[in-house]
This record gives C-alpha cells, sequence and structure tokens, in this order.
C-alpha cells in the first residue's frame, strides 16, 4: 500500500511539473516570436549601415576617424608604453531554464579572457544579465559595471551604452571593446560569438578594398559623413547583438522547456504503468488471501 500511496504522489507531482513547464513554453514562444520579429526588422538596417560605413571610408581618401583605430591617428595607451586596456562586455539572460544557452557564452567569454590576458591585456569585465554577474561573482571575478535591459532592449538604453564606449574610446581610456553573446542564425542554430566593437572592424577598407568602378561625390564632406556614419554603426550593431542574444535566449528556452514537457510525459506514463502493477498486484494478492482463508475453512 505505501508503494502505491508514493507512486501516485510522484504522478501527481509529474504531472504539476508538466503544466509549469508546458506554460513556459507557450510563454517563450510568444517572446520568441516576437523578439524575432525586432532582430529581423533591425538586421537590414544593421547590415546596410556597415557595408555603407565600409563603402565610403574606402573611397574618402586620407579622411579618417578615431573610431577606426590605429590607422587613423587614434592613440591607444600601448603607444604610450602601458598595457593595452580593453573592455569584454558579456551578455547573458537574466532567468535560467533556458538550456545551453548561458553556459555557451560565458564558456565563450571565459576562453576570450584567458586569451587576452595571457598577451598581457588589461581587461575591464562588464556583463549584461543576472546569470552573468552570479557567475563572475561564484568565480572572484571583479566586474566593473553590471547592465539589464530585459526582454526588450530598447535602443535608447544601448546607444547610452555604446556612446560611453565610444567617449572612452576616443579619449584613449580604453583600446577596444568585445561584446560576447549568443549570435541567432536560424531556429536550429546559435552560436556563441566575441564581436569586436571598437575599434570598428569593417570589411572592404581602403587597405583591403579593389578598386570600385564606382565613383562617389559626398556632400557634404567624406569626414562630415563618416562622422555621423560611424557612430551610428557602433550604436546599431550593439542593438543588434542584444536583439540576438534575446532571440537565442527564447529559443533556447523554448526547445528546453519542449524536451522538459515530453520527458515528464514519458515519466508519467512509466509512473502510471508501475502503479498499474502494483494496484494489480495487491488486488491479486488480497484474492490469493481470500481464497486461502476459505480453503483453510472447509
Amino acid at each position: 500500500m505505501a508503494q502505491i500511496r508514493e507512486i501516485k504522489k510522484r504522478m501527481v507531482a509529474v504531472r504539476t511539473i508538466q503544466r509549469i513547464t508546458k506554460t513556459m513554453q507557450m510563454i517563450a514562444t510568444a517572446k520568441f516570436t516576437a523578439a524575432l520579429h525586432r532582430a529581423k526588422a533591425t538586421r537590414p538596417y544593421t547590415e546596410r549601415i556597415r557595408a555603407l560605413v565600409a563603402e565610403v571610408s574606402a573611397d574618402a581618401g586620407d579622411v579618417s576617424s578615431p573610431l577606426l583605430g590605429k590607422h587613423s591617428g587614434h592613440h591607444s595607451r600601448a603607444d604610450a608604453g602601458k598595457p593595452s586596456r580593453e573592455v569584454l562586455l558579456v551578455v547573458a539572460s537574466d532567468r535560467g531554464l533556458c538550456g545551453a544557452y548561458n553556459g555557451s557564452v560565458l564558456r565563450a567569454a571565459m576562453a576570450e579572457i584567458r586569451k587576452r590576458r595571457a598577451l598581457g591585456h588589461e581587461l575591464v569585465m562588464e556583463t549584461a544579465g543576472k546569470k552573468a554577474a552570479a557567475f563572475f561573482r561564484y568565480q572572484r571575478a571583479e566586474v566593473a559595471q553590471k547592465h539589464s535591459f530585459g526582454d526588450k532592449p530598447s535602443f535608447e538604453a544601448v546607444a547610452a551604452l555604446a556612446d560611453r564606449y565610444m567617449a572612452d574610446f576616443v579619449a584613449g581610456k580604453i583600446d577596444a571593446v568585445h561584446v560576447a553573446y549568443m549570435r541567432f542564425v536560424s531556429n536550429s542554430r546559435q552560436t556563441p560569438e566575441i564581436m569586436q566593437l571598437l575599434p570598428l572592424a569593417l570589411e572592404g577598407t581602403r587597405e583591403t578594398k579593389k578598386p570600385s568602378a564606382t565613383v562617389y561625390e559626398f556632400r557634404p564632406n567624406a569626414e562630415a559623413i563618416l562622422n555621423d556614419l560611424l557612430p551610428r554603426s557602433v550604436r546599431v550593431s550593439l542593438f543588434q547583438a542584444m536583439n540576438d542574444a534575446v532571440v537565442s535566449e527564447n529559443v533556447m528556452r523554448m526547445v528546453a522547456m519542449k524536451a522538459a514537457t515530453d520527458n515528464a510525459g514519458s515519466l508519467g506514463r512509466t509512473l502510471k504503468r508501475n502503479y498499474n502493477r502494483a494496484r494489480q498486484a495487491k488486488i491479486t494478492t488480497e484474492l490469493t488471501e481470500i481464497v486461502s482463508g476459505a480453503a483453510a475453512l472447509e
């Protein structure tokens, strides 16, 4: 009887867990759909503005900007004989139960940290998301600043962070900014990535781009255009990374909760089968005892 009661309690607990995970799966699906729409809406603009910056910087002659790094007159700490000072922003989630999302991003971040420190760079850690902050607190690693952008990162908040990075970079306080985040490729593929935010590393700059048949006429001048486009490119690149991170988090939580729901259903069926067997065994035992008792009275 005790075994039957214990199995029944487990069946109730498993059904409760299944309802919870099913609900979380539905919520994650709704959030994923909304986040995917936002990420897809911003991606063409991000890609086009980066391509436009590359084209303008390649055809602008000797015009340059501090945001492009050492080739544009930027004075780094290394030029003054000091160790290079770099910022690493690690983007994780505020909540768990999202499969390998946080683990993958944090492993990539730790590999980048070891790589940078092996090169002798001074690393400044910043986090976005409670899970990243908790991880580095457990690692006893110093975190300079902790950010939280939520499930719907606003462009204004992300742009303010990008502006601070650019101001520190131009002032020579930092020499580079990297972002560790989960890049959304497709519904079935998300990859942890380390993105170089500053200095801007654009394909097709004048050092590498082949001469183009297109002749550009700049109005106003190329320097004014670059001074407007480059900061805009940094802001939208960071915003796109945040959007990709949110999409990846929700799709991985959706998959994890679906797997948990399926596993709970499988375990529930197993428990139901064990419960029926135990109940049938108990009934058989009781019938045997009754028949044996009746035979003893004859």
